[in-house]
């Protein structure tokens, strides 16, 4: 098995206002740090940047806002239009996975039938893979460590967001997707893309069929939906892709309460599963579980081991 570690998470913000709210969110509930930021500061816009972010890092996990900014506001900006048109709630960019050299990256894609893609002057540094052809999920591969990485450093240790952080964050269990059957996303995931299937699982109030699937690091959790008119199935006709984000914490109800404490509603049980109501978090849902998976792997980066291809 090639193991693809998870470098990022990202989704489209309309704004730069939106763009530093949902900074703040993640700083002010998450305890999330600032990696680094990208702004379009004059010496930047001479070089043609179109976009701003920061990457905001909460244990092993580096999530992200873009939203397009000086060229990228142009209706001719490729970056520009795929930010607007992944700019709506519930919708992500996709996943970033690090990858040892990008053109043993290209060939090995190509082998599976994808056809990877860069923009313009980004050619060394990643290739994208069409989402439309991995079940709405976005897939980046990168070369190169995010520039101030602390998860690079040998020393590296995420137990702050466990032991001090009020939500008691242990780690990123699954990156929900939603999908029309697990038979497709079998043939996807584990089939071309080569990702193990670790566990099968019916969620708790009967929402859904899973089928969660390493991708190095991480795991995939297509999520099949067990009726036509839930929001997950509106999501996987409508939308597609990565549905939800859930973080392991140390209590479910500690948490809940914390969050209840902060003004948040919630959604789902608070003895086991349960996230902050979407339009209380960008549109985005991201939900929290102390409950592991049975063969659920370790959670810990392996960012300082990106995939390598055979020869």
């Amino acid at each position: 098995m090639i193991r693809f570690p998870l470098a990022h998470i990202g989704f489209a913000v309309p704004d730069r206002a939106t763009r530093k709210g949902f900074d703040a969110f993640l700083a002010d509930v998450f305890g999330a740090r600032v990696i680094y930021e990208v702004l379009l500061t004059p010496e930047v816009a001479a070089l043609g940047l179109d976009r701003e972010q920061t990457l905001m890092l909460i244990g092993d996990t580096i999530l992200f806002a873009v939203a397009p900014a000086g060229p990228g506001e142009r209706p001719e900006s490729a970056i520009g239009t795929m930010l607007r048109q992944h700019a709506r709630p519930g919708m992500w960019i996709g996943l970033a996975l690090a990858v040892a050299d990008l053109d043993a990256a290209r060939a090995w894609a190509r082998a599976r039938g994808y056809t990877p893609v860069s923009y313009a002057g980004m050619e060394d540094r990643y290739c994208l893979l069409d989402r439309r052809d991995t079940l709405g999920v976005r897939l980046e591969l990168l070369k190169g460590a995010l520039r101030d990485d602390p998860r690079q450093q040998p020393d590296w240790q995420p137990t702050w967001w466990r032991d001090a952080q009020p939500l008691g964050i242990v780690g990123l269990q699954s990156i929900g997707v939603s999908a029309p059957s697990l038979a497709l996303a079998r043939e996807i995931f584990a089939r071309k893309l080569g990702w193990p299937e670790v566990w099968t699982r019916r969620l708790p109030g009967d929402e859904a069929d899973c089928a969660g699937f390493l991708i190095g690091d991480a795991v995939l959790e297509a999520m099949q939906p067990l009726t036509t008119d839930s929001p997950l199935a509106r999501h996987g006709r409508d939308i597609q892709g990565i549905y939800c984000l859930t973080f392991q914490v140390r209590s479910a109800e500690a948490a809940a309460a914390w969050l209840r404490g902060k003004g948040f509603e919630l959604v789902g049980n608070t003895a086991t599963r349960f996230a902050i109501a979407p339009a209380q978090a960008f549109g985005r849902l991201i939900y929290f579980t102390a409950e592991p998976v049975a063969g659920q792997p370790p959670l810990r980066t392996l960012i300082r081991q990106p995939a390598v291809f055979p020869a």
